[in-house]
C-alpha cells in the first residue's frame, strides 16, 4: 500500500462512519484535512509504538510528543511529507482503567483477528475484534468515554480537522455553514479527543449519532466522533496549523 492510498482508505472509512461531513458541499472536495486525529490504546500492535514504524514508511515523520494525564492519553504529532493532512496519533493508557474494565477491554482487542493484527492497514479497517455487547460498552463508556469508543469502533480517525486559512474563509463564516448544514459546533477547547492550545480558534462539530449492532443483536445509537475547525491566531506566524493544536504544557521530550 502506498500513502496515497492509505490515506484514501482513512477518509473512506471516516465518511463511511460520519456521513454528513462525507456530504459537506462547503468546500472543495479535494480540499486536504489539516489534520487526522486518530485513537488507539497501548496493547499489542495497536500499541503507538507498533503502529509510527508503518507510518513512518508512509512518509510521515514524529514531531512532537504528548502527554495528558488527566485524560490518560500520549500522543505523537506526525509531520506529512507533502502539503497533506498531518497525523495527531493518541494512545489511550489501559492502566488508567479500574480493573473491571480494563480486564473487559483487553479481553476484547485479545479476541482480534491475528490476520488483522498483522496487515499494514490496521487502521484503516476499524474495530478488528468482535462487537461487544451493550453492557460492556456502558461499563466501558461510563469508565472512561475513550475506552467505550474504541471498544465498538477500534483503532481509527476520531475526527478531522480543517484549517480555516486554508479553506479560505474566516472561521466565524464557515461555523454559520455548518450549522446551516446541521453540525452545531462547541469552543469548548475541552469537548474532543484532547485539549486545544489557546494559540488557535476551535470549533468541534459531534457528528449525528449512528445505530449500530451491538453482539447480542440489539441496536442502539451512539456519536462515533465529528470534525473541527481551527484558525491560527497569530496569522504571522509560519507554523502549520497542526503544529499548535496541542497546548505547550502537555509536550514531552521526543526520544
Amino acid at each position: 500500500m502506498q500513502r496515497e492510498e492509505f490515506v484514501q482508505q482513512l477518509w473512506l472509512d471516516y465518511v463511511h462512519h460520519h456521513p454528513d461531513v462525507g456530504g459537506l458541499r462547503l468546500w472543495p472536495v479535494e480540499t486536504p484535512a489539516e489534520y487526522l486525529a486518530m485513537l488507539t490504546l497501548n496493547h499489542g500492535p495497536w500499541a503507538m509504538e507498533s503502529l509510527i514504524p508503518t507510518l513512518v514508511r508512509f512518509g510521515y515523520r514524529p514531531q512532537q510528543r504528548y502527554g495528558m494525564a488527566d485524560r490518560g492519553l500520549l500522543a505523537t504529532l506526525l509531520s506529512a511529507p507533502d502539503d497533506g493532512g498531518w497525523i495527531l496519533l493518541a494512545e489511550l493508557q489501559l492502566g488508567t482503567l479500574s480493573r473491571q474494565p480494563r480486564e473487559r477491554l483487553k479481553t476484547l482487542v485479545e479476541g482480534a483477528d491475528p490476520r488483522e493484527a498483522r496487515s499494514q492497514a490496521l487502521l484503516c479497517h476499524g474495530r478488528a475484534w468482535p462487537m461487544p455487547d451493550w453492557d460492556t460498552y456502558r461499563l466501558l463508556q461510563g469508565a472512561h468515554p475513550l475506552a467505550g469508543w474504541l471498544a465498538v469502533m477500534g483503532p481509527r480517525v476520531h475526527h478531522v480537522g480543517f484549517d480555516c486559512q486554508r479553506l479560505g474563509q474566516d472561521i466565524q463564516t464557515l461555523d454559520g455553514q455548518l450549522q446551516q448544514a446541521g453540525l452545531t459546533g462547541s469552543d469548548d477547547r475541552l469537548h474532543g479527543l484532547f485539549p486545544v492550545s489557546p494559540l488557535l480558534d476551535y470549533r468541534f462539530y459531534a457528528t449525528r449519532s449512528q445505530r449500530l449492532a451491538f453482539a447480542e443483536g440489539d441496536e442502539h445509537r451512539i456519536g462515533l466522533g465529528g470534525l473541527a475547525l481551527v484558525q491560527k491566531q497569530v496569522s504571522a506566524n509560519q507554523e502549520r496549523a497542526a503544529e499548535l493544536l496541542l497546548p505547550h504544557h502537555t509536550r514531552c521530550e521526543l526520544t
